[in-house]
C-alpha cells in the first residue's frame, strides 16, 4: 500500500490521538470500576468501558484502512499514563462519597476532552470529504456526550452526599440567631404596617 497522502496522513494523526485517549480511558475506567460501590454508577461505568473498547477498535480499523500502521505505541502510551494516575484515584478524599465525587469530576473532564476531540475530527473529516471518518467521529461523540450527561448527574448527587457525610448536621443549618433575626424583622415590619399612627389630641 502506498504512503498516505497529506489528507489521509492528517486524518490518521488525529485518529491516532483519539485512539491513545481511548486506551488511557479504558485503564482508568477499570480502576474506577474496582473502587465504585454505588451499583447503578458501577454498572454505567462498565457499559462505558465496553463502549470505549469498541471505539478503540473502530478507530484502529479506520486508521489501517487509510494506510496507517498498528497503534501499538499510542496504546502503550495511553495505558502507561492511566496506570500512573491510577493510585491517585485510590487516595483522594477522606470519605467514600468524596472519593467517588473526585473520580466523577475526573471522568467528566476526560469525557469533555473526548467530545472536543471527536467534534474536531468530525468537522475536519467533513471538510476534506471523508464522510466515513466523519460518521465514525460523530457516532463516538454521541456516546461520549451521553456519558458526560450521566456523570453530570452523578456529580450533583455525590456532592450532596459528600456534604452529608463530611459536614456535621449542626454546621449545615442556618444559624438560629440569623433565623430569629430575620423572623423578628419581618414581624416588626408587618406590625408597623398594621398599626395606624395615633392622632394627636387638639390643645
Amino acid at each position: 500500500m502506498p504512503d498516505p497522502n497529506e489528507r489521509d496522513a492528517k486524518l490518521i494523526q488525529y485518529m491516532s490521538e483519539a485512539y491513545g485517549n481511548e486506551r488511557e480511558l479504558e485503564v482508568a475506567l477499570q480502576t474506577d470500576i474496582a473502587m465504585t460501590t454505588k451499583q447503578p454508577y458501577k454498572k454505567r461505568l462498565q457499559e462505558h468501558l465496553r463502549e470505549t473498547k469498541a471505539h478503540a477498535k473502530a478507530l484502529d480499523r479506520r486508521i489501517k484502512k487509510l494506510g496507517g500502521g498498528t497503534q501499538t505505541v499510542q496504546s502503550l502510551v495511553g495505558k502507561a499514563t492511566a496506570l500512573a494516575k491510577g493510585p491517585l484515584h485510590l487516595i483522594r478524599g477522606d470519605g467514600e462519597q468524596e472519593k467517588l465525587l473526585k473520580n466523577a469530576k475526573t471522568q467528566f473532564t476526560a469525557e469533555q476532552e473526548e467530545i472536543s476531540t471527536y467534534l474536531a475530527l468530525e468537522v475536519f473529516a467533513t471538510k476534506v470529504g471523508d464522510t466515513e471518518t466523519a460518521k465514525l467521529a460523530r457516532d463516538i461523540r454521541k456516546d461520549e456526550e451521553r456519558m458526560a450527561k450521566f456523570l453530570e448527574t452523578q456529580i450533583r448527587q455525590l456532592a450532596g452526599a459528600t456534604a452529608l457525610e463530611e459536614v456535621p448536621a449542626a454546621q449545615r443549618r442556618t444559624p438560629a440567631k440569623k433565623r430569629a433575626s430575620k423572623k423578628g424583622g419581618a414581624a416588626s415590619a408587618r406590625n408597623a404596617k398594621a398599626k395606624p399612627a395615633k392622632k394627636r389630641k387638639a390643645a
